[in-house]
């Protein structure tokens, strides 16, 4: 987990803009976390 934190605080502040394929996965992922919360 240390190794996988350290990396984050070396990535830039300014992260590139997430492709298009990265908006549909949060968004699916989001739906799911809220079907999940209702049932």
């Amino acid at each position: 987990m240390n190794k996988l934190n350290r990396k984050k605080e070396e990535a830039p502040a300014a992260p590139p803009a997430p492709s298009k394929e990265e908006v549909l996965l949060s968004e699916i992922r989001d739906l799911l976390k809220e079907q999940n919360n209702r049932s």
